[in-house]
């Protein structure tokens, strides 16, 4: 299934424009050491790294990510892959009624189940991952 949210596409001229201020910036960039060097690597203080983490933060928030919503899985011999056609029906371990896993980047974050809104497929997530149970997923 695909991204449920209706996301921009990113175009050519938005690569091509994010190119060259890169190429505008390592242009303008000075030898290390100098005054520029200092601006980059300036001290924080107390008082402003909440301001300083919720601006870095701000950064990444347009990145955009993966979103999969997975129905079943199955694992299939290639002879049977290869004698699938139009009509084939391929069984999966997910059962009907049973939530479907919403993974970003490969990573479970949630369960739901599915909706139609205007002739449309999205999910309604029922239950969400906490970060601190992903995190212990991650390590085990």
């Amino acid at each position: 299934m695909g991204d449920i949210a209706q996301q921009a596409p990113i175009s050519t001229d938005d690569w091509g424009a994010a190119m060259q201020e890169q190429k505008a910036g390592a242009s303008a960039a000075p030898a290390p050491g100098g005054a520029a060097a200092e601006q980059v690597f300036e001290q924080f203080t107390s008082s402003g790294t909440a301001a300083v983490q919720r601006t870095d933060l701000d950064m990444i928030l347009d990145i955009p990510v993966q979103l999969e919503v997975q129905l079943g899985r199955t694992k299939i011999a290639i002879k049977n892959l290869l004698q699938l056609a139009q009509g084939s029906v391929v069984e999966l371990d997910g059962m009907a009624g049973e939530p479907m896993e919403v993974l970003v980047n490969g990573c479970l974050i949630a369960q739901g189940e599915v909706v139609v809104v205007n002739d449309k497929f999205g999910i309604r997530l029922t239950d969400v991952i906490t970060p601190s149970e992903r995190i212990r997923k991650l390590n085990r």
